[in-house]
């Protein structure tokens, strides 16, 4: 694998942290700012609008910048973003840096799965993006319970001080490591909206909404649920969020082949699998060993539907995927606003601690079924890809002569080979 792509899971550890991190320093924000959990609550759903706004709108804005500044651009608005909610000097200073800081997210994980794919053959392009997305998982293993330690000891700020170094990190190893890839000739705003528009890449939105939001009715309230239904001290919650990651990370490895071998029965199995794993959860959650058992496969299986939804909003968006890959991380933190919304009002409703599993595997079979659905529809049988297309185009003599669709600049070989 290229370098490069190193670089580009370095990224996406330093905003996995940053996106997750919140939910363990809750209390201490509260406490810091005088106000209360619920209402610090909010910091959570400011970087995932953050994250929902900025996708389509940076990724429109940048359409015409080099693929690689654009990174750095938003790396850089990333350790901005982590530096004003270091600084902040009240609770709404901390709500904008919270949104200024989830901007960038989906712009970056779009333009970083196309770039990503350009670095290799076709045949590894699925594994290629599994790995970018590497470094979100381990971020959750390491980044997020060692942020959160942090922030106990040293005082929130800190870990957002600690963030904003890794985003310059992360800059510096873009700047290495990431070849120059220029825009492609043919691509627009125009392009990227009408591919966006596209039934299979909306049904694919839409499954990430669903299934997805499966996996954060649980995870969203894994900590409640270590110690009041698993039998668990809070000591043991940083342990069963790593186990979470480890999954997360497990699921991530499988993903990335077996989607180059096989995208839809890929994205079939892990959504049933998932859903399978939801209605066992609330059953297995009062035995410890097997409660452990079942979160480390609910992180594997819950993110092995990540790489196939990924590829599959990338292949039928065809000639302008950016915008789509980008829009696809809009609807994973939909699913993240949605699914944590449904667990609460499950809990609320006085079903008990663990009734978020189970409103999560009807979410679950909801995905299942938009993706089998669009499974049926799509009548396309001829192979398409993101990173070399040829089409047919009559010349004047009237006969066929394919022609490349994406790499046609002479200068995208060269990169690659620099990778």
């Amino acid at each position: 694998m290229p370098l490069a792509l190193l670089a580009l899971a370095v990224s996406a550890f330093g905003i996995g942290t940053t996106e997750f991190v919140m939910m363990g320093l809750l209390p201490d924000v509260a406490d810091d700012l005088g106000t209360s959990v619920p209402t610090a609550g909010y910091l959570v759903s400011a970087y995932a609008i953050g994250v929902v706004l900025g996708a389509p709108l940076l990724t429109a804005l940048g359409s015409r910048v080099p693929r690689k500044r654009m990174l750095l651009l938003l790396m850089a608005l990333f350790t901005v973003g982590n530096l004003a909610s270091a600084f902040a000097p009240g609770f709404g200073w901390l709500i904008a840096g919270r949104i200024l800081a989830g901007l960038p997210h989906g712009a970056f994980f779009g333009v970083g799965a196309v770039v990503a794919a350009r670095l290799v053959a076709d045949g590894r392009r699925a594994r290629a993006v599994a790995t970018m997305f590497l470094g979100l998982t381990v971020a959750n293993i390491v980044g997020v319970p060692a942020a959160t330690l942090l922030g106990q000891h040293l005082g929130w700020r800190a870990t957002f001080l600690v963030v904003a170094l890794i985003g310059l990190g992360a800059m510096a190893a873009l700047a290495r490591l990431v070849p120059q890839i220029p825009v492609e000739a043919h691509q627009d705003v125009r392009r990227e909206l009408r591919a966006l528009g596209n039934r299979q890449v909306l049904l694919g939105l839409l499954t990430a909404v669903f299934g997805f939001a499966g996996v954060f009715a649980v995870y969203s309230y894994l900590s409640a649920m270590t110690t009041e239904a698993m039998g668990f001290g809070e000591s043991s919650v940083t342990l069963v969020l790593a186990l979470f990651g480890i999954g997360m990370t497990l699921g991530a490895l499988a993903a990335g082949p077996l989607t180059d071998r096989a995208l839809r029965p890929t994205l079939y199995g892990s959504l049933g699998a998932l859903a399978v794993v939801l209605v066992v959860f609330p059953f297995a959650a009062h035995v410890r060993w097997a409660a452990l058992v079942m979160v480390v496969l609910l992180g594997g299986v819950g993110f092995m539907t990540t790489t196939p939804l990924q590829m599959l909003v990338m292949n039928k968006a065809k000639d302008a995927p950016t915008l789509a890959s980008a829009s696809n991380h809009s609807a994973f933190n939909l699913a993240n606003a949605g699914g944590a919304w449904l667990g609460g009002v499950a809990i609320a409703a006085g079903w008990g601690w663990t009734s978020p599993a189970l409103v999560g595997a009807v979410l679950a079979v909801a995905g299942l079924a938009v993706a089998v659905t669009a499974g049926v529809l799509d009548r396309d049988r001829t192979p398409s890809t993101v990173v070399a297309r040829a089409r047919n185009a009559p010349t004047a003599d009237g006969q066929n002569q394919a022609r490349p669709a994406i790499e046609d600049e002479p200068s995208a070989g060269r990169a690659r080979s620099r990778a």
